[in-house]
């Protein structure tokens, strides 16, 4: 086999130690560092020393990270790659520290590796803003459930009349109730707006067996939702200053704006794991395929067998399945119409859900074209599939009519 890079390095990293091997036309040297980063300083001034300037490692846990931050100074993006562990798995047998890292460097030479997708430090920093932010709100999700379950433990019936118990109206409920308040009348006073027309409703549900116990449990999840809150509402600022700079991010949050289910902290999110520049992806399908939202292959002897999405960006994943069951609920929209159609179409258990998911693989598509070409999107409606199979669709309907005892004549209507 040819060598394609004659100046190589492969880096087995672990938490605490850092196997280097480096491939020249001098021969092969094998070093082992420590993670800390004046050690991982030593390896960068070791490699730079030897004129290495192509790097490969696994992408082993985040113990990679501490690595990469150090190398990419004075390297270009494609001179350091993080691979992909599974695709780069030696003959199973004697496995040391100092094998994988030959082994990378060897499959490195020979051209044989393939970089993950490794965004620079300012957008990987505003990706980490963004996760954290995600993790609150998820903290903040199971914060409300926890507020519900005790509610219920206190015979407070809160959650059957109340849509959301997180509502303005709700909470000052639950404030008088950890107070002590126990006049079920005045708590229902304190209804808001639609609120308003179930305070009989809301007087029976506020007449409980509320302990002593509940009121300090439920003042300690206020005081937690309280600082969830506050801290969700920082990130949400310091993730605007960031991009503001940027005018491409700021265009693209406004064009993103406009598809159905995409808010504004769903745009920044996929814009946080995305990026603005799609050529990294030579066409929509590879971007589909880099997210693991599209169907995998699985087939031997000329069949195809089931194949799931597998296992691609979880972050991204989650922001585009929340998109997806969004729009699926906006009203003469073209995912609207998609979803039902595909719904229908299934009669297995997961039919919901297979269809959110091809929903959720069409808002990736609409971003890639809106982000790679500068377009603005337009919604096909939802009639769209009707008139794109116009004569299935009428044998579909004269099926359905036939199977209810009518006779049915077709005929095509005179242009006015």
């Amino acid at each position: 086999m040819e060598v394609i890079h004659q100046r190589c390095c492969g880096l087995d990293v672990h938490k605490k130690t850092v196997v280097a091997c480096v491939k020249t036309p001098e021969g092969k040297q094998i070093r082992t560092f420590g993670t800390m980063t004046v050690e991982l300083e030593d390896l960068a001034t070791w490699l730079g020393e030897l004129e290495i300037r192509l790097v490969a490692m696994e992408s082993t846990g985040v113990y990679w990270i501490p690595v990469y931050n150090v190398l990419e100074e004075g390297r270009r993006r494609e001179e350091l790659l993080v691979v992909n562990a599974q695709h780069i798995k030696a003959v199973p047998g004697r496995k040391t520290d100092v094998k994988d890292a030959e082994w990378i460097a060897n499959l490195l030479s020979y051209g044989l590796l393939r970089g993950s997708l490794i965004l620079d430090r300012e957008q990987r920093e505003l990706r980490e803003l963004s996760r954290h932010r995600t993790i609150l709100v998820r903290e903040q999700a199971d914060l409300m459930n926890r507020f519900h379950k005790l509610l219920e433990g206190a015979n407070i019936k809160l959650g059957s009349v109340v849509t959301d118990i997180g509502g303005m109206s709700s909470m000052e409920m639950i404030e008088q109730l950890v107070a002590g308040n126990e006049d079920a009348v005045a708590m229902a006073g304190l209804a808001r707006g639609r609120l308003k027309s179930k305070r009989q409703e809301l007087e029976k549900a506020l007449s409980g067996k509320v302990r002593s116990h509940h009121r300090f449990m439920l003042g300690s999840l206020l005081r937690q939702l309280q600082f969830l809150c506050q801290e969700i509402a920082v990130l949400d600022r310091e993730v605007e200053e960031r991009m503001r700079p940027n005018r491409r991010q700021l265009v693209a949050i406004e064009v993103m704006d406009r598809v159905p289910g995409i808010g504004l902290r769903t745009a920044e999110s996929m814009i946080a794991e995305l990026g603005t520049d799609m050529s990294p992806w030579p066409s929509h399908r590879h971007c589909a395929s880099w997210a693991k939202i599209c169907p995998g292959n699985n087939q031997s002897g000329g069949k195809r067998r089931s194949a799931g999405t597998g296992h691609g960006n979880p972050w991204l994943r989650h922001t585009l399945i929340e998109a997806a069951r969004a729009a699926v609920r906006t009203k003469d929209s073209y995912m609207g119409a998609q979803y039902r159609r595909l719904k229908g179409r299934s009669r297995s258990k997961g039919g919901d859900n297979r269809a959110i998911v091809a929903v959720a693989h069409t808002i990736l598509v609409i971003i890639y074209h809106l982000l790679k070409d500068g377009t603005v999107y337009q919604d096909l409606g939802k009639d769209y599939f009707e008139k794109r199979d116009r004569e299935e669709t009428a044998k579909r309907a004269v099926r359905k009519l036939e199977r209810l005892g009518f006779k049915v004549t077709l005929e095509e209507a005179v242009a006015a």
